[in-house]
């Protein structure tokens, strides 16, 4: 495994939470459980203002992660342009797949299913569970580049757009997809 060691986040560190998106560590704290002494990570989830605790034990399991650096950005928006992509035919499969890759927490996985899904937007509608994923996707993407980039969400949002424009995808605006 990656470095993952215990004391790996400070207080102020932005760190992804995968499905919930970015969020803060606003605390690093420790509780008494029985006789046991756990340290846990106080979060704070930016889009939901939800606080959310991480006991140092379970950082791997939820896949708590540090927000990606500009090299990896790149990756992504390279992996975009390319015209590759994968559906199974079957929706549940695909959804099956999709929902799975969603939960890896990596940000190129959720990349992977907005792309998948615009693509098979192209032809035919989405189902309304596909639509949400695709929502979603969209959003923890536009909130984790802006965050890595250091700018506004809206600037990230011009970026992918130009990006999936050359394998002639479209990106979804931020209201299209909430009927």
């Amino acid at each position: 495994m990656s470095s993952n060691g215990s004391s790996e986040f400070r207080i102020g560190d932005r760190v992804v939470y995968p499905n919930h998106g970015v969020g803060v560590v606003e605390q690093i704290g420790s509780r008494t459980i029985g006789s046991t002494a756990e340290k846990y990570y106080l979060l704070n989830i930016k889009s939901s203002n939800l606080k959310v605790t991480v006991p140092f034990h379970s950082v791997g399991a939820v896949g708590l992660r540090r927000v990606v650096r500009n090299g990896e950005v790149q990756k992504i928006l390279d992996f975009l342009s390319d015209g590759a992509t994968e559906n199974a035919a079957d929706w549940k499969d695909r959804f099956k797949e999709n929902s799975d890759r969603m939960r890896t927490g990596s940000l190129l996985e959720v990349a992977a299913v907005l792309k998948n899904l615009l693509v098979l937007k192209e032809s035919k509608s989405l189902s309304f569970r596909e639509k949400k994923m695709l929502e979603r996707a969209r959003y923890l993407l536009v909130s984790e580049l802006a965050l890595a980039r250091n700018c506004e969400e809206s600037h990230i949002e011009v970026v992918l757009a130009e990006t999936l424009s050359r394998t002639n995808l479209k990106f979804p605006e931020a209201g299209e997809l909430e009927s």
